[in-house]
C-alpha cells in the first residue's frame, strides 16, 4: 500500500484542531484509503477503536442512513462522553442535508470530525454557509508520478515507468492489475461510475450518450483553449447537435466531480484574472488513454496534464499566463509568489526553432519570478539567462 505521506501528513497536522477536516477528489483516488491509514496511525499513538467511529456511506451496511437526523443519531449513540473520538464520514454527500449532521458533531467538544466527497457540490451552497470557517479542505488526486514510481523496485527504469503511469493510470487501485484489459474495464468502471452517480443522479440529465459525448471531445483536447461555443460548434458540425447552454451544464458537472480541472487566463502584466480563453485538463491520463485509445497519444499536451496536476499537488493556484499576444503554459500563484512554467516535450530541433519558440513568452514577461521550461529531453541543468531548462521527469520526482 501506498502511504500517500504529504496527504496523510495534512491529517495529523490538523489532528484535534477544531475544524472540519474535507477530503476532495475523484472517485478511487484513495481518499478512504488515506482514512485507514490514518486511524492505524491514531492507534499507534494510543488511541483505541472505541473511541474511531468509521463509516462508509457507499456501504450497503449503512444504506438505511438517508437523513442527517438518521445519521447524527446513529454516530452520536456511539460517542463516549468522556474520551476524545474521531469521526469519519465517507462519502457524506450520499445523505440529504449531511451538512447538518456533520456541524451538530462538530460543536460537541470532544469529536473531531472527518469527511471525504467526490464532487466539489459537496463544498458549496449551504453547506458552505453553514459551515464557513469551520472547515480546511484537503484536495485529494491519484497518485503523483513520484508515488508511483515508489511502488517499484529501485533500479526500474524511469522512462518505461513514465509511459506505464501515462498509459496505465495513476488511479491506486490500477499499479494492482497487471492485464491491460483488466485495467481498461476497472477505468471503464470509475468513468461509468462517476458519469451515472455523482453527475447523472445529481443533475437529471436525460442524454448519458451525449454528455459521455462531450467528456470525450475534451479529453482528446486537453490543453487546447475550448470556448463553450466553440465546443457545441464543433460536436453539432459532427453529427451531435448541442447546445451552448447544455454544454455549459455539463463542463460544469464534470468538473465538479473532478474527472475534469479547468484553468482561466492571468495576465501577468495587469495583474488580474482574465474571463475568457479556458482551458481543461485530465484529472487521470491513464482514464484518458482507457476511453480515447492509443490513437490519441499527443505526448506534449500529455506532459503539460501531468505537470498541471503536478502544481496542483506541490498548492499552487495555476492559470494560463497571458502576456500581449503571448502566452505561458502555467502561471503558478504560491505562497512566496508566482512561477512561470513551459512544458515541451522536446526542444531539440535541428535548427533551434522550438527553443526559440517556447522561450519568447518567458522574456516577453517583466518581472524577475523564477522561469522553468521543463522537457523530456535528457540534458544537464540549462540556464537560458535565467530561464532553467529541466528535465520535466527530475523535476516530477524531485520537488
Amino acid at each position: 500500500m501506498i502511504e500517500r505521506r504529504e496527504y496523510l501528513d495534512n491529517l495529523i497536522r490538523f489532528r484535534d484542531k477544531k475544524l472540519i477536516k474535507v477530503v476532495t477528489g475523484i472517485r478511487r483516488c484513495g481518499k478512504s484509503t488515506l482514512f485507514e491509514l490514518y486511524q492505524d496511525y491514531l492507534r499507534a499513538e494510543g488511541v483505541s477503536s472505541e473511541q474511531i467511529i468509521s463509516i462508509n456511506l457507499e456501504d450497503g451496511e449503512f444504506e438505511e442512513i438517508e437523513t442527517s437526523k438518521q445519521l447524527y443519531a446513529y454516530v452520536n449513540e456511539r460517542v463516549l462522553p468522556e474520551k476524545n473520538m474521531y469521526i469519519f464520514l465517507d462519502e457524506v454527500q450520499r445523505v440529504a442535508d449531511f451538512q447538518k449532521a456533520v456541524d451538530s458533531l462538530f460543536i460537541k467538544k470532544n469529536c473531531d470530525v472527518y469527511i471525504t466527497g467526490s464532487n466539489a457540490h459537496l463544498l458549496s451552497g449551504e453547506l458552505a454557509t453553514l459551515l464557513t470557517g469551520r472547515y480546511i479542505e484537503i484536495k485529494m488526486l491519484p497518485l503523483s508520478f513520484r508515488e508511483y514510481v515508489s511502488a517499484f523496485p529501485k533500479g526500474t527504469s524511469i522512462d518505461r515507468l513514465y509511459s506505464d503511469y501515462a498509459q496505465n493510470s495513476a488511479f491506486p487501485y490500477a499499479l494492482e492489475l497487471n492485464a491491460p484489459k483488466d485495467r481498461r474495464q476497472y477505468l471503464q468502471g470509475i468513468f461509468d461510475t462517476i458519469v451515472l452517480k455523482d453527475i447523472v443522479a445529481r443533475r437529471k440529465f436525460p442524454d448519458i450518450e451525449m454528455l459521455k459525448s462531450v467528456v470525450r471531445f475534451m479529453f482528446h483536447n486537453i490543453g487546447n483553449v475550448c470556448s463553450t461555443k466553440k465546443i457545441a460548434d464543433t460536436m453539432t458540425s459532427s453529427g451531435r447537435k448541442i447546445s451552448v447552454h447544455t454544454v455549459e451544464s455539463y463542463l460544469s458537472a464534470l468538473t465538479e466531480s473532478f474527472i475534469l480541472y479547468k484553468i482561466g487566463r492571468y495576465d501577468i502584466k495587469g495583474k488580474q484574472y482574465l474571463k475568457t480563453g479556458d482551458k481543461y485538463y485530465a484529472a487521470d491520463i491513464g482514464l484518458r488513454y482507457a476511453l480515447l485509445g492509443a490513437g490519441d497519444y499527443d505526448m506534449g499536451h500529455i506532459l503539460e496534464n501531468i505537470v498541471f496536476l503536478e502544481l496542483l499537488r506541490r498548492g499552487y493556484e495555476v492559470y494560463i499566463g497571458k502576456v500581449g499576444a503571448a502566452e505561458v503554459d502555467f502561471a503558478a500563484i504560491g505562497d512566496e509568489g508566482a512561477e512561470y512554467y513551459q512544458v515541451a516535450h522536446t526542444v531539440t530541433d535541428a535548427d533551434g526553432k522550438t527553443l526559440k519558440r517556447e522561450l519568447a513568452p518567458f522574456e516577453a514577461i517583466g518581472d524577475h519570478n523564477p522561469k522553468y521550461l521543463l522537457t523530456m529531453d535528457h540534458a544537464p541543468l540549462i540556464s537560458h539567462n535565467g530561464i532553467k531548462q529541466i528535465n520535466a521527469l527530475d523535476w516530477l520526482l524531485h520537488p
